[in-house]
């Protein structure tokens, strides 16, 4: 995985911008901490920042490929899972290769087949390549949307960035932030309206998407959506066919030229990896598979069941342990710590994000890249194969709303009264977009119908959340984090299955269980699902309200233009009676407090101009 950066202009020489790049280049030497490099032409410069994992030898960047006809180079972050399918398929067309990086591959398969090798790649990735004769700059996203693409056109260029951070070094867009902007902040976040960057200008290619820019103008097409087809397996089949989808996804991932690690929760998600993954090591004889978890200080003392979380990892991390025979390491995180590491999580994802659901992740990769550089980890499952409560509920299922955030109050009690009056509405605008680009088919009862527009909704709005935070705050530490989950293939065959299979003997994940049951064990096959670990320790909230106060009883703070200080004390004050959670389950009073928190060190560090309505 990389950081890459590049700027596109028509009336300046980027010859003439050494200092410019050499910033853009450092805000994101966290993502690429191995190598840096450039390609600077009179109209063009192409930025990268590495983290060495396949190919160190022969896959630096910027890469360029030469032909009779073109030259192109290419900046590339990601991981390509069929690789050795698509350098076979090079070789029989009689392309020649130096070295096994897949950068090699997409640089050499984008000189064959142009704009449709993004329909070829299976994989997480985001990368620009250069044409210098046509003067023509192609840029593509996985179709997923797991590795981030951001980027600002103005008249006369065009920058992009793995990271906000590079495009606002550039000094062609001052951070700016309209009401649209303070509606995603305080009404949607840390979900973001998919392409929208927060700040006014800045753009973030989607998931699936691929754009050129030539001559002034970009063009954008989605070469991936998820599209409704006929299912056409039976039960067995059905079930053959995610052990087969899953278990070749995981393998594939595999692949690295670095030491590689696993997350793993004692869930069924991340203990499905793991499993896979000890068989194939046990196969090849590659030794044992090394596992790290997380927890938090005093969180067995504190810790609480609810319907939500109904039961602690640690009760079930030791059975994967044993039946992995892995080398397993568990963190255990400071309350203290967690609070710091907010700040950093911003810094890391350029807007407010999860809280101490970034924070904690933040610090936990921090940890594991001391030994290791690639890890694996259980993300996506739930959204695909219809994990959360909202999809076994019928009184949420059918509501008209984002089921982890069902109404406003909470948000609407932070806001200070006459202020973003309309978030109610735009939050419900963004809802009934995604739900009116659900593609569906004829027979379509009205359960299926609807589960496919809940996918939509999750896919494009919790699991981008969830895909960004992962993102973001491993590269923060220079950690590559794989989700094999996000195969494709497996997203096309979850998005068409019909709901009995999916929740087969009406459990969540029903499908996914069934069909590994007999390599995990029964405990594991049937453990109700939990989420990521969370802090319930009080340290946490007293910690939060401290800051908190200090926030509010700082007038010259510009979130406190924004914020009702009556409702925020009331919230410290009264943390059992907050009505609803801020996002999802996980964001209750020490997290809103903590967002708050993240808001005010955003403000003051990226200090955005406010345009009035």
């Amino acid at each position: 995985m990389c950081g890459i950066a590049g700027w596109f202009s028509t009336d300046n020489d980027m010859r003439d911008k050494e200092d410019i790049l050499s910033r853009m280049s450092a805000t994101l030497e966290r993502r690429g901490p191995d190598e840096h490099g450039a390609y600077v032409e009179r109209d063009i410069a192409l930025l990268h920042r590495r983290l060495a994992v396949i190919d160190i030898e022969h896959g630096k960047q910027p890469m360029t490929f030469v032909t009779e006809r073109e030259s192109y180079t290419i900046v590339y972050n990601g991981e390509l899972y069929n690789t050795d399918e698509l350098r076979d398929r090079l070789i029989a067309d009689g392309y020649t290769f130096e070295g096994h990086s897949d950068t090699e591959v997409v640089l050499k398969l984008y000189s064959r087949y142009g704009e449709r090798c993004s329909e070829m790649l299976n994989g997480i990735f985001a990368f620009a390549i250069y044409e210098s004769r046509q003067r023509r700059l192609f840029l593509c996203r996985d179709r997923i949307g797991v590795k981030p693409l951001f980027f600002h056109r103005y008249r006369g260029g065009f920058v992009f960035g793995s990271e906000i951070k590079a495009i606002l070094q550039s000094g062609v867009v001052t951070p700016t932030i309209s009401e649209q902007g303070l509606y995603e902040i305080f009404f949607l976040s840390p979900a973001r309206t998919p392409g929208c960057g927060i700040f006014d200008g800045i753009e973030e290619l989607l998931p699936g998407e691929y754009a050129i820019y030539q001559n002034g103008i970009l063009r954008r097409r989605h070469y991936y959506r998820l599209t409704a087809r006929e299912h056409e397996d039976n039960e067995q089949q059905t079930i053959e066919r995610v052990r087969y989808l899953l278990t070749d996804s995981i393998e594939r991932q595999l692949v690295s030229d670095v030491p590689l690690c696993f997350f793993l929760s004692g869930g069924l998600d991340s203990s499905i990896i793991c499993q896979t993954a000890a068989n194939f090591y046990r196969r090849n004889k590659l030794g044992e598979i090394h596992t790290y978890s997380v927890e938090y200080v005093d969180n067995r003392k504190y810790f609480e069941k609810n319907l939500f979380q109904p039961n602690a990892d640690y009760d079930y991390i030791h059975l994967m342990v044993d039946s992995t025979a892995a080398e397993h390491r568990e963190v255990i995180l400071d309350n203290a710590d967690v609070v710091d590491a907010l700040y950093d999580s911003v810094d890391a994802r350029d807007v407010p994000g999860y809280v101490d659901i970034d924070s904690s992740l933040l610090l936990f990769c921090r940890r594991i890249k001391e030994d290791f550089t690639v890890a694996l980890s259980g993300e996506c499952a739930d959204e695909l194969f219809g994990g959360y409560p909202w999809y076994h509920n019928r009184d949420i299922l059918f509501e008209e709303c984002f089921p982890w955030s069902r109404e406003q109050s909470t948000r609407r009690k932070v806001v200070r009264d006459g202020l973003l009056k309309r978030g109610e509405e735009y939050v419900h605008e963004k809802y009934l977009e995604t739900v009116r680009r659900t593609d569906k088919l004829p027979t379509d009862s009205p359960l299926s119908s609807r589960m496919r527009e809940m996918f939509m909704l999750n896919f494009y709005w919790f699991m981008q959340c969830l895909l960004e935070r992962k993102d973001r705050c491993s590269m923060y530490s220079g950690l590559e984090v794989r989700v094999p989950f996000c195969d494709y293939r497996v997203v096309d065959y979850a998005y068409n299955m019909p709901w009995e299979l999916k929740a087969y003997a009406g459990r969540e994940k029903g499908i996914v269980r069934k069909a590994f049951e007999d390599i995990l064990p029964r405990d594991i096959v049937y453990r109700k699902k939990s989420p990521y670990p969370k802090t319930h320790n009080p340290v946490y909230m007293h910690e939060c309200s401290k800051r908190v106060r200090q926030i509010l009883n700082d007038d010259t703070r510009t979130v406190n233009v924004f914020l009702s200080r009556e409702g925020v004390t009331d919230i410290m004050e009264h943390p059992d009676q907050l009505k609803s959670p801020w996002y999802g389950q996980l964001m209750r009073a020490p997290q809103v407090l903590a967002y708050i928190i993240e808001l005010d060190y955003w403000f003051e560090k990226y200090k955005p101009v406010i345009k009035s309505s």
